[in-house]
């Protein structure tokens, strides 16, 4: 009889492991999409995404689903060039066009990196020091140093992906509890998603629009891809791994967007940084209700600031034929790179640096179209890609996100340079 116990115990109990190891292997294999997420999703982000909800209340979260399902679209391609092939992409890209392609590639990327990097080290400066009462330069410094100092912990990538995935959880929370402390109005809500423009509006849309629709971030999910599998190379790869961060990241932006329109809008107050949401809710729902969106400014900002610095520094050292492990010390460096030039031009500027984002602009302008075409060219190409190629479907589509990037380039262009 004890014999039949014992056996009921260790069945039982090997049952329970089974069940941990899964759930362990579901959240592993979303790390890579959830830190697209965390890093796509930054103060600029928000203050983006408040200014829509502060002047057009409801009625531009359509653009949230239609610049997601691009963004999952092109994830999922990056993350599919990332199980195909057993190099890296900007490898493939090397022996495909040239050294010169792959270095024009990484060096613009590095360059837009570090330009918004001053803007994520500043967010993170003004989330702490409001909450405190101090000044953001000593939060600057010392969040930085705290993202340096990642760097040096053995096996990077798993201290990055943990770290990632905590920030956005704090960050849900956060928004969350601010959705439900507001009360909106759902009727409105859900007219919001039916497509139309409101006059004056297209300036912000694009540039929501191109900043959800990521390509860079979603050139590097074949590296985040690669780097998961081969520290887990038991846990297979879906497309729905992409899928959940992407989710996450338009979930963020709606629950941003419909807390602008339920408090600023009908109050007629406009944003001019992420902090002024804080500073309108507070009167309504006391010091809670602001601390909690600094909570999720500080997790957007510090999320970013690690996840943008990866992404420049990795393409940077993998451009140059330093490869792009995240254990090594040459990429490292140029992760760290990142980060001094973002943290010395947001001390020098001292607040969002909005001369610099229109300088990445400028870059990106001529950038992404070209990171959009390599990718969909890489991954409809039947020898790289074998099974993982692009479905017709995906031909398609890609081929439409791609038209509008160009759009959208042209547009910037006119902008920035012609009027």
């Amino acid at each position: 009889m004890k014999k039949s116990d014992n056996s009921t115990v260790s069945t039982s109990t090997t049952a329970e492991k089974s069940s941990l190891g899964r759930l362990k292997n579901i959240f592993l294999s979303l790390g890579p999409g959830i830190i697209i997420a965390a890093v796509v999703f930054g103060p600029s982000k928000i203050t983006i995404t408040s200014k829509l909800g502060a002047q057009y209340g409801y009625s531009l979260l359509w653009i949230v689903v239609i610049a997601c399902f691009f963004m999952t679209i092109f994830t999922i391609m990056g993350a599919r060039i990332g199980v195909a092939t057993k190099q890296s992409l900007l490898t493939t890209i090397r022996q495909k066009w040239g050294r010169i392609a792959a270095i024009t590639v990484g060096l613009g990327i590095f360059i837009v990196t570090t330009s918004f990097q001053a803007g994520n080290s500043i967010g993170v400066g003004i989330a702490i020091a409001e909450a405190t009462g101090t000044k953001p330069v000593i939060w600057i410094l010392f969040f930085n140093l705290i993202g340096m100092a990642l760097l040096f912990f053995r096996g990077f990538y798993k201290v990055l992906e943990k770290v990632m995935i905590f920030l956005v959880a704090l960050m849900l929370f956060a928004f969350l509890t601010t959705f439900f402390l507001i009360k909106p109005d759902f009727s409105e809500i859900g007219r919001g998603f039916i497509p139309s423009l409101a006059p004056g509006s297209l300036g912000l849309v694009i540039a929501f629009f191109a900043s959800t629709f990521s390509m860079v971030a979603a050139f590097y999910q074949s590296y985040l891809v690669q780097a998961r599998l081969k520290n887990n190379p038991e846990i297979k790869e879906h497309n729905s791994n992409s899928i959940t961060g992407i989710f996450i990241l338009g979930l963020m932006s709606a629950i941003i967007m419909i807390c602008a329109a339920t408090i600023l809008n009908k109050q007629g107050i406009d944003v001019v940084n992420a902090s002024d949401m804080s500073r309108a809710l507070e009167p309504l729902f006391g010091h809670n209700a602001s601390t909690l969106f600094l909570v999720g400014l500080f997790g957007a900002s510090f999320s970013s600031l690690i996840g943008n610095s990866t992404i420049g520094g990795t393409l940077m050292a993998d451009s140059l034929g330093y490869g792009s492990d995240l254990n090594s010390g040459k990429v490292k460096i140029f992760i760290a790179l990142v980060m001094v030039f973002g943290a010395i031009i947001a001390l020098k500027f001292g607040k969002l640096p909005l001369e610099l984002i229109v300088f990445a602009q400028s870059i990106t302008i001529f950038l992404v179209p070209f990171i959009g075409l390599a990718m969909y060219a890489v991954s409809n190409d039947q020898k790289i890609m074998g099974q993982y190629r692009n479905s017709t479907a995906v031909r398609v589509i890609g081929a439409i996100g791609l038209l509008i990037l160009v759009l959208l380039a042209a547009s910037n262009i006119n902008e920035l340079f012609l009027k």
